[in-house]
């Protein structure tokens, strides 16, 4: 087995267990202490577990903690695939869109690369480096400079200065969570600033969730879930969770992931 496929098989235990010990998976896999402590801290690394005496434990963050854009982008990877697809085919050519920050954000400028004449504004670093490598003239990508958070977002008065004079078709806006009671959420209070700025200067939202989005609640809300014309995420919501959202928002999509 492959240290990536071992380590993935690591987190999926953590998360279905709430913690592991490093003799067990030492003994299950056929690998040394050294080994397992080495996948530990990998993984310990990049945001996805705590590393604990013996063993690991789930992160238990608060509502402030914000992730790093790395720890994020190995979560639900196949899920923000389908998403980012489905939202990809609102966009035609000529359109001024604006992408937030957020891994599934940048999973969706990956398919849009190939859009003529297409102008997009965004406030996430990995999100204008995608349209950067893609290098197509015919493009037009603005990035609104300011205080760079922890996953690569561009927040504060600059940003928000940098939107505040636009006038967009669409935005596709990341959350970190959202619930019936506060909406959809941040942990960044600054870059809760930038999204409402970013809701305000657009015709359409669109929100790319995915299902383990509901339930979570970032210390700063957006905008309420009644405010999104779409919301796009995936067959792992439940049912409950389907029916406040098939209520509040104008059109909620559900893809499934292959």
């Amino acid at each position: 087995m492959l240290a990536q496929q071992r380590q993935a098989a690591i987190l999926d235990r953590v998360r279905a267990t709430g913690g592991v010990r490093v003799s067990e998976l030492a003994m299950e896999y056929g690998v040394s202490d050294m080994t397992i402590r080495r996948d530990l801290e990998s993984l310990a690394d990049r945001g996805l577990l705590a590393k604990v005496h013996g063993g690991a434990t789930t992160v238990s963050p608060g509502s402030a903690h914000e992730p790093g854009f790395a720890a994020k982008s190995d979560r639900q990877r196949d899920e923000k695939t389908a998403i980012a697809v489905r939202a990809a085919g609102l966009v035609s050519p000529g359109d001024a869109i604006a992408l937030s920050a957020g891994t599934t954000t940048a999973e969706l400028a990956q398919r849009l690369v190939d859009v003529p004449s297409l102008t997009v504004v965004t406030n996430s670093i990995p999100v204008a480096d995608v349209f950067y490598r893609a290098g197509r003239p015919d493009q037009t990508v603005v990035l609104t400079g300011g205080t760079r958070t922890p996953s690569d977002a561009l927040v504060g008065p600059v940003a928000v200065a940098a939107v505040g004079t636009l006038h967009l078709d669409m935005l596709f806006l990341g959350v970190h969570g959202m619930s019936e009671r506060a909406g959809y959420t941040t942990p960044n209070l600054m870059e809760a600033d930038v999204n409402r700025a970013l809701v305000e200067a657009s015709e359409r939202l669109v929100v790319l969730a995915d299902h383990t989005k509901w339930g979570t609640v970032g210390i700063s809300s957006i905008v309420p879930l009644s405010r999104a014309d779409v919301l796009i995420t995936d067959g792992g919501l439940d049912e409950s969770a389907r029916a406040v959202l098939a209520e509040s928002v104008t059109e909620l999509v559900v893809v499934n992931p292959q």
